[in-house]
């Protein structure tokens, strides 16, 4: 029966091979794969997935939902690049994926979404065109969380932590006025990390506690892990619940490296300009599926 199964298997293969090589079925089948109604019927089928994921996700109930959600936007240049694109084109990319990403975990009901843009090391690596083009973006992207419908409509805070001094002034003056602009605001907390290292964030919470110490206000016996949590650029927030990476890098690459102690890892393989709707659903719903242990 076996060798039945096998010797009919390869006339079926045999019969394709030939139908493909007299393109009886290659050219209707490419027509048909590249025609509107293939498209709209994949269309069609990748939404109602994703709708049925998003149920999933929420039928959990709010307790099984990360509360906060910290993201490593990484893949703009090489999202770019893979389409013979210049990088300020990925970046740009990049700029109008968080906007969409934000939509989706406000209709999550998140109310923490912090995101690493910039890091000290981009700072000395990146070429000074490359830089002047992510500062112009940060610059607009700023300017427009200070107007956006979407930011006021659900009282959204944003700040921006890191080292903030080695930023332009223009970048600096954008800071303000956005977080001017949203300053009142208290349900949802956006926090873009720019300018930040995670090793730089403990050192500066560290010098603080040293000239705390040197001036008598707190004593050695009470320093504790508390002490440089509430000296963190992010002491207003709590510890992220879930961290997701794009790109398929699995690396932290000293981001919130005091605060994701025990913090749920998620790495996608798609790079940052290319996350969908899908990819958060896919993250949040594995992230429900794990045993959350905090060291024990």
């Amino acid at each position: 029966m076996g060798r039945a199964r096998s010797a009919l298997g390869r006339r079926i293969d045999a019969l394709a091979h030939w139908l493909l090589r007299w393109r009886l079925i290659a050219t209707p089948a490419r027509w048909v794969a590249n025609s509107r109604l293939a498209w709209s019927f994949i269309s069609r089928t990748d939404r109602i997935r994703r709708s049925r994921l998003r149920k999933r996700v929420i039928s959990s109930g709010p307790e099984m939902m990360p509360k906060h959600i910290s993201m490593i936007m990484d893949g703009n240049r090489r999202f770019a690049w893979n389409r013979s694109l210049q990088t300020e084109a990925g970046h740009s990319a990049g700029k109008q994926k968080l906007k969409e990403v934000m939509r989706w975990v406000l209709d999550l009901e998140i109310p923490y979404l912090t995101v690493y843009a910039l890091s000290t090391e981009n700072l000395s690596s990146r070429n000074d065109a490359e830089l002047e083009t992510l500062f112009d973006l940060y610059i607009s992207g700023l300017e427009e969380i200070s107007q956006d419908p979407l930011i006021h409509d659900n009282n959204v805070r944003v700040q921006v932590v890191g080292r903030k001094e080695l930023l332009p002034k223009r970048v600096l003056d954008a800071i303000k006025k956005a977080e001017y602009a949203t300053s009142k605001y208290s349900d949802f907390l956006f926090t873009v990390c720019l300018a930040y290292g995670g090793r730089e964030e403990i050192v500066d919470a560290v010098k603080e506690i040293a000239e705390a110490h040197a001036s008598g206000e707190i004593e050695l016996d009470s320093i504790d892990p508390s002490t440089i949590s509430n000296r963190l650029y992010t002491a207003d927030l709590p510890d992220p619940d879930l961290v997701i990476r794009t790109s398929g890098e699995e690396r932290i690459s000293n981001f919130l490296l005091w605060q994701i102690a025990y913090s749920e890892l998620y790495f996608s393989d798609v790079h940052w300009p290319s996350f969908g709707r899908r990819d958060l659903y896919e993250a949040i719903e594995d992230y429900q599926m794990r045993r959350r242990r905090y060291g024990s």
